[in-house]
């Protein structure tokens, strides 16, 4: 007989599922003796919040789902945190959890782990979530996840199973993935009308989303034939390279983005949400001055936030790769470098002093580093490096000031993006305040062999928030932290650790961590010599 445990394990394997985040359970054990039979890899986190991170992270990098299994009730309860953040920024999660039998649903009987409803809980941070009430369920709710991952906005998806069906027979049923629908197409009609309204333009502007990952070759594209400056959302910096002069840097709430934006008589928006997580720190109503061609996959975007003269339902790469044909090859001149160099220049005097030691900081890790992924917190280095980093390709730099805005994600994030790219380094880039949210994932990642730095920069607070509460003049309670010893903490923990002194060692710690099998922590007091010269090269 093979369970449906059993079952689901090699059913997943057949939708290309290498990668497992979970912690067992006494009511997750049945999930895991197929496993062994399976080429999948597990891997065990120290808090299913950190499995939820780890899987967001290692989505965001390979376009692939991250995939969890979590125990009922107060697995679900934790990893609720980050689904709600890859909810938030539209990242691919299955996320398969156990929950009490059938005959015991909703009996509130005080059942171990049981909640009045799990799906309810879940259901406000997921695409849709499922209790498999029989094994015959299983292929076509798995064949509906990953046409959610696939073919409409992906989001998480929650199937939980209960006790008695985990071990039901499943051995009647097919291993074999189901064929998924394909991707939404443009209208043709939708593509020449775009074209039209972007070639006649005497100001186009493009503004790119991480919705558009994929897309990033027939974006550079469409801006080079229209000569449109493009400003790249944080997730989706990397779509045009580093040092292209039609990149626009800062955020779209700074007066000189504001004021393109309105300027410009037609604007290409194409795979973003326009999010006020965005415009870190002082979001402001957008409006544009020309028309508005929008492309998402989602309709319902299309419709939120303002109206879009031409709002066109379509995959960005499909959608992307049509527009960048119908346009051709002749490039129409508009100015475009003059016009993005102006934008960035005024938008430069807009910075925060912060901004200059990041630059600094950011430099000498894309020096050591040029290929690397970097993943953030909510933290200083964070908000200052979404204003000016140029990341060397996309889904290379992510962080959670976006969306959701979760403390702790960008250290299990990282290690996730490590596993999707084990070849290339991976950064996390992270406060002493968000470390302390999932410090305990550092064991994780020395079992697993995570060969990831760990780039802390410590002001011994929440300093983004007291920074906050000062500027509106209220008592900065409950922001000044203790911060333990990190390099000795880390060590403990059996990851390396340092605090290197001056830039010339910083640069040595991030080349050499490479060479080590697990994580390194690198560590940066904001009142050191190191910061001090970082603000300088800056």
């Amino acid at each position: 007989m093979i369970t449906t445990g059993e079952y689901l394990v090699r059913l997943l394997e057949s939708y290309g599922v290498e990668l497992i985040f979970g912690i067992p359970g006494v009511h997750t054990v049945e999930l895991y003796r197929g496993l062994p039979a399976t080429r999948i890899r597990h891997v065990t986190p120290r808090h299913e919040q950190g499995a939820g991170y780890m899987a967001d992270g290692y989505a965001r990098v390979s376009g692939k789902p991250g995939v969890c299994f979590i125990v009922t009730g107060p697995g679900m309860t934790n990893i609720s945190t980050a689904m709600g953040q890859a909810y938030a920024d539209s990242v691919p999660m299955l996320v398969i959890s156990a929950v009490n039998a059938r005959p015991e649903l909703g009996m509130a009987q005080g059942r171990l782990h049981e909640l009045p409803s799990q799906r309810n809980l879940i259901s406000g941070v997921s695409a849709f979530s499922h209790t498999l009430l029989a094994p015959e369920q299983l292929p076509e709710m798995m064949a509906r996840a990953f046409t959610v991952f696939r073919s409409s906005r992906p989001r998480p998806v929650h199937i939980e199973i209960p006790l008695d069906v985990i071990v039901a027979d499943a051995s009647h049923l097919d291993t074999k993935a189901w064929p998924l629908p394909g991707r939404a197409a443009p209208a043709p009609d939708a593509v020449r009308k775009a074209a039209e309204m972007l070639l006649s333009a005497r100001a186009p502007l493009i503004v790119a989303g991480g919705g558009a990952a994929e897309a990033a070759e027939d974006i550079r594209a469409i801006a080079e034939a229209l000569d449109a400056p493009t400003f790249m959302t944080i997730n989706g910096k990397g779509i045009l390279p580093p040092g292209h002069p039609l990149t626009l840097h800062g955020n779209l709430s700074m007066p000189p983005l504001l004021d393109a934006l309105k300027a410009s008589d037609a604007v290409l928006a194409i795979g973003t949400e326009f999010g006020e997580t965005e415009m870190y720190p002082a979001p402001q109503p957008l409006s544009f001055g020309g028309a508005l061609v929008r492309i998402d996959i989602d309709p319902q975007q299309l419709c939120t936030g303002f109206a879009a003269s031409l709002p066109i339902t379509a995959d960005a790469n499909l959608a992307a790769r049509a527009l960048s044909t119908e346009l051709g090859t002749a490039t129409k001149l508009n100015n475009g470098a003059a016009r993005a160099k102006a934008i960035n220049e005024a938008a430069a005097q807009g910075l925060w002093p912060a901004c200059t030691t990041h630059r600094g900081l950011m430099r000498v890790v894309g020096e050591a580093l040029p290929d690397a992924i970097v993943v953030g917190d909510q933290a200083e280095p964070v908000y200052a490096a979404n204003q000016f980093y140029e990341a060397p390709r996309p889904r290379s730099y992510f962080n959670s000031s976006t969306g959701y805005g979760t403390l702790g994600y960008g250290l299990p994030a990282a290690f996730g993006a490590k596993l999707a790219a084990p070849n290339r380094p991976s950064v996390c880039l992270i406060g002493d305040g968000g470390l302390q949210f999932s410090l305990s994932e550092i064991a994780s990642a020395v079992e697993a062999k995570i060969a990831t730095t760990i780039l802390v920069w410590n002001n011994a607070s929440y300093g983004e928030i007291k920074a906050y509460m000062a500027e509106k003049h209220i008592p900065q309670i409950g922001v000044d932290i203790f911060t333990p010893d990190f390099v000795a903490l880390a060590k403990s923990l059996g990851a390396s650790g340092i605090a290197p002194t001056d830039i010339a060692e910083f640069k040595t710690a991030l080349q050499e961590a490479q060479t080590r099998p697990g994580p390194t922590l690198v560590e940066i007091k904001s009142d050191s010599p190191l910061a001090a010269a970082l603000n300088r090269l800056g």
